[in-house]
């Protein structure tokens, strides 16, 4: 069996890449609201790091959505041992992580992150390192076009690096994105992969071009499909279906979401963490569609997750 590489650490090379896409990612946010502008807000983290948090909101096509980078390091919590399965440890994690709510229903909700974890001994030494991320989309109209698009270009960033990648990060995605107290998915979704690790096959720096290549596609990805629906009409009940589709998104980040486990387990910033919460929602009492509806379909489709390319 071969052997595995040693560990080179990439905690550098990829916390500048972060802060370098957060820039380029609200750059083309900002064109395609073509009103409101981020606002940038930094934080320290009192046991190590910190973060940038930018936020846009009331713009003429986003009415809420955070881009957000940190690199916080420490001593890994008690909880956060156990769910590792090691001891006394310290750790480095850092990533960008967003998330876009637009005013149309028309208008898909879009999340990513992208991020990186360090984990050493108490005498500093570099024990085990990984990356993880993806992205994913949800919708609250299905246009299928804009699902096959997005997809299409998960899979041509994945192809470039690796066959097998696309039909398993995806596949990974439709399983991690699913409101198990719901038996539906979030949306229709994407990308997701984890504990992206050194090995024979494939070293950091090679997992380090893989995400990255990801990272950049994710405009290439999105803004096509804000620009193709943000001028379509909608109604009162239309937006009454976004908020309530709102609210089942709300339920999986506070009852399923290891992003928001681990910000919340390691002293994070609170506003920063929950950014991804929407700014209007609600929760109707079993509240059910006409199945022949046009909500009716996308509940059809979000039951059973479907290949779009």
């Amino acid at each position: 069996m071969p052997t595995p590489l040693p560990i080179t650490s990439m905690k550098v090379p990829f916390s500048n890449y972060i802060l370098e896409l957060q820039d380029r990612i609200c750059k083309g946010i900002e064109t395609a609201d073509g009103s409101a502008c981020f606002k940038e807000d930094l934080w320290e983290r009192p046991e190590g790091g910190g973060g940038r948090t930018r936020v846009i909101e009331q713009g003429a096509v986003f009415e809420k959505g955070g881009v957000n980078t940190s690199a916080v390091h420490g001593a890994l919590p008690k909880s956060m041992q156990q769910y590792f399965g090691v001891g006394e440890s310290d750790f480095f994690a850092c990533g960008l992580s967003l998330v876009l709510h637009p005013e149309n229903p028309m208008v898909p909700t879009v999340h990513a992150n992208w991020r990186y974890f360090e984990l050493y001994d108490k005498q500093g030494n570099l024990l085990d390192a990984w990356f993880g991320g993806g992205q994913d989309l949800t919708p609250y109209y299905l246009f299928e076009e804009d699902a096959q698009h997005f997809h299409q270009v998960c899979k041509t960033a994945c192809d470039a690096h690796d066959p097998t990648f696309y039909p398993n990060y995806k596949q990974r995605c439709d399983q991690y994105f699913w409101n198990a107290h719901r038996n539906e998915a979030r949306g229709v979704g994407g990308l997701f992969f984890d504990y992206c690790k050194n090995s024979p096959e494939r070293d950091l720096q090679g997992w380090y071009d893989f995400v990255t290549a990801v990272g950049d596609s994710f405009l290439e990805a999105y803004l096509p499909i804000v620009e193709k629906r943000k001028q379509l009409p909608y109604s009162p009940a239309q937006r009454d279906w976004q908020e309530i589709r709102r609210g089942r998104y709300v339920e999986f980040n506070l009852v399923h979401d290891k992003g928001t486990l681990f910000g919340l387990k390691t002293n994070g910033r609170i506003e920063s963490i929950l950014m991804s919460l929407p700014p209007r929602v609600q929760w109707v009492y079993d509240h059910a569609p006409e199945p022949a509806s046009a909500e009716g379909q996308l509940l059809e489709v979000l039951a059973t997750p479907r290949s779009w390319v």
